[in-house]
Parts: structure tokens; sequence; C-alpha cells
């Protein structure tokens, strides 16, 4: 599943241990296995082979421009939801025609920007957005190429948090207004309608929405090709769960989800685009903190550690749970333990009841499948720094992103003269 194993104790990441990098750079911190981001993304990538594919890596959960980089070198493209994962994905090097650019909310000055870069598709998601972007490209004499992110209005069965694909959720097209969007697109100036998109959710854990949702959108693409719309493309989105908890429980494999799509979609002479994010990076990376204080609170004892709910929001803002593991092994029988940050709310809490072998002050911790979702949220609540991102190859590691001094922090701010 990752590349984060003990030797002789010690937890590694690949052939690094990370009380080294701990040494280093200081905790708390992230850190990524190249090799399994590699793996990873090969795995997806196979169950396709053959079929005309863009594997456009989601950005939005994890995009340190090293490791789109890396993932670049090996094929993959970029999903996109905001001008400035554009200029993150272009500066990693990813080519232009292989990022596709999502998200409900575009600006014009982002619109602009991705025409201007020709980027490979912009999914769409409401007739007022398909009407500016026209506008757009007409000013710039390009044309813009569009897939309409149509909303099947499929319940993945996902956390209400993080569904899409539903008819009360805010994304996407209705799928009742899909012919009608349709035909306004072919009617406005400066765009290129090239295919239909959808998106349904995240941390999905069955099969059968995904074939649902694709069946929906397959058979109006039939439809659409028969009213003589030339579509081109389909993008299937992302959406596949990653095993999070230690229950043995698991979902679907990448092979079992592209034998199911392909079954829908192989038939299709078109360009297919998935959109996975969290199962290619979500295993490649742990939060790595530092047991500070024991801290006993009637007849429960806190280990507070030193990394916090601004530097990884999951629990705190989901109520996801995080397997959390000792860096360096230790004999014994285990007792529970409530694992909180330093942050000022009541809400810093990773974990409650967990069972810890004799914590002390000092010892490091690992919380594992942190590498979705985990830096690209962070952020500097309390005034405290954003931490390092550390990637590992082998038997080297380097610090991708720096710990921010107090002066950077605010190097932003200013006090005016006039107060």
């Amino acid at each position: 599943m990752d590349h984060f194993t003990y030797q002789d104790g010690m937890l590694h990441a690949e052939d690094v241990p990370l009380s080294q990098i701990a040494a280093a750079v200081g905790t708390p911190f992230y850190v990524y296995s190249t090799a399994t981001l590699a793996r990873h993304y090969a795995v997806f990538e196979e169950g396709f082979r053959g079929q005309d594919v863009l594997v456009a890596f989601a950005v939005k959960a994890l995009s340190n421009i090293a490791v789109l980089s890396s993932l670049a070198k090996r094929g993959a493209g970029a999903d996109i939801v905001s001008g400035g994962e554009l200029f993150r994905a272009l500066k990693a090097g990813v080519p232009a025609d292989r990022i596709v650019f999502s998200g409900v909310g575009k600006t014009t000055e982002e619109m602009a920007a991705g025409l201007k870069a020709g980027i490979g598709q912009f999914n769409v998601e409401g007739e007022a957005e398909l009407r500016t972007l026209s506008a757009v490209a007409a000013a710039l004499g390009v044309d813009a190429p569009v897939a309409l992110r149509i909303n099947p209005d499929v319940d993945a069965g996902t956390d209400d948090r993080i569904s899409t694909g539903r008819a009360e959720d805010k994304f996407g097209i209705p799928f009742v207004k899909a012919h009608e969007t349709f035909a306004l697109a072919q009617s406005l100036p400066n765009i290129d309608p090239k295919g239909v998109a959808m998106h349904i959710g995240s941390q999905i854990t069955s099969l059968k929405p995904f074939e649902a949702a694709a069946k929906t959108v397959v058979n109006l693409v039939a439809q659409l090709r028969g009213q003589g719309l030339d579509m081109r493309t389909l993008d299937l989105g992302g959406g596949l769960g990653i095993p999070y908890s230690t229950d043995g429980t698991a979902p679907p494999a990448p092979v079992d989800y592209a034998a199911t799509l392909r079954q829908v979609t192989d038939p299709l002479d078109m360009k297919v685009i998935f959109e996975p994010g969290r199962m290619i990076a979500g295993n490649a990376g742990i939060f790595v903190s530092k047991v500070i204080y024991l801290k006993t609170q009637g007849e429960k004892t806190y280990a507070i550690v030193d990394g916090a709910m601004n530097d990884l929001m999951r629990p705190a803002l989901y109520g996801a749970v995080h397997h959390m593991v000792p860096v360096e092994q230790k004999p014994g029988a285990s007792a529970p333990f409530h694992v909180a940050g330093p942050v000022c709310e009541s809400t810093d809490v990773f974990l409650r009841d967990y069972p810890m072998v004799s914590p002390a002050a000092g010892d490091l911790v690992a919380f594992r499948t942190a590498g979705a979702y985990g830096a690209v949220q962070a952020n500097q609540y309390n005034t405290r720094p954003l931490v390092p991102e550390v990637l590992v190859g082998g038997g080297q590691f380097a610090v991708i992103r720096r710990r921010p001094t107090y002066d950077e922090m605010l190097a932003l701010e200013s006090i005016p003269d006039w107060d």
C-alpha cells in the first residue's frame, strides 16, 4: 500500500529513518514517498491501458510542485480549480494540453490565464459561466475547448461535505438542462463544445455509484452525437476512496474500478479523462509530530503533540480518523489516550481513547494516510508557521517546502501610518 515501514523498530520513509528527517527539519512535518506516488499512479493508469486516457491528477489533493513534477514526468496531467493551481501546474512542467480546469467559480482573469496557456479543457458548470467564457475567449481571439459538467443526480453514499453529484449539490449543470445548455454552447462564439464531464464526490467506497453515473453520461454522449455534436472527450472525474481505517475494510481496488468503467466507456471512440487525487496521494504521505506533554483531565489522559488542527485539518473539519503509529516502536501494553494539539480550540483533537504504549515527551508519532488534503488545507491559525514538506526518494530526502520564519509570515502585513 505504501513505502512507510519499520526497519529495526524505526519507522522509515522508503530507506530514510523518520528520526533523521525530524532532526534535520524539526517537527511537525509532512513527508511523501516518491515510490508510493509512482506506484499508485502506475496502478491506476495500467487499468486503462489500451484506451485513450488522460489521468489528470487532482491538484487540490496535494499541490506541491515537486510532487506535480514527479507525476508529470510519468505522464500525468492536472485537474485544477483555480488560477493559482494553473500557475503551479505549469511551473511544475505539466504540459498545458494535459490541464483540465474545473470548479464552479472561475473568474474572467482565471479564464484568460487558461486560454493564454492553451489548456486542454474547461469543465464548465453553468450557463452564466459559459457565456462569460465565450466573451473572454472572443476578446482574446481564441476558441475555448469546453466540456459541460453534467450533474447526474447520483448519490455516491459518501459524507455530505464531500458529495458533488446529487441534484441539490452546487456542482454541475442539472441533467434535465443538458441538451439546452449544449445547444447554447453551440450557438456562442469562440466556444468549442468537445465533451461531457461529471464528478460525483470524494472518498467513494462502492463501484455502483460510479457505474450508474457513467452510464448516465455515456447515454447523453450518444444522444448528443445523434444530434450531430462532435463529442471527443468524456471526463468521469475522480473520487475513488482509499483505506483510512485499520479494521480490514477496503474500498474497491483500482483494477476493479477500471474494469467497471471500461465496460461502459470502451465502445466510445473518444478520450476518457479521470481526475484521481486522494487515490494517488493519500497513502503516499504521512504527518509526523512530537509528544510535548502528558496531561490528565479527570479520567482522561491527553498526549499533547506539537502538530495541530491548522497543520492537519481533516479530523476537525470532517471528523476524519488518521491511524497513528509511533516512529520508534516500544515494548509493553497499550493504554487509551486522547491525542491533541496546542491550538486554542476544543476541536484540536486528533484521536480519542487511542491505544498508545507508554508515550513520553519527545516521542515522535506519525499520522498515516495524510498525503491528500493535509498540507494543502494547512493554515497559519494562532500564527503557527506552515509545516515543512519533505520528499523521499530511496535513501535520500529533500525539503520541498521549508518552514517560514515569523518575519516571512508577517511580510505581507503592514500598519497604516494614519492609525
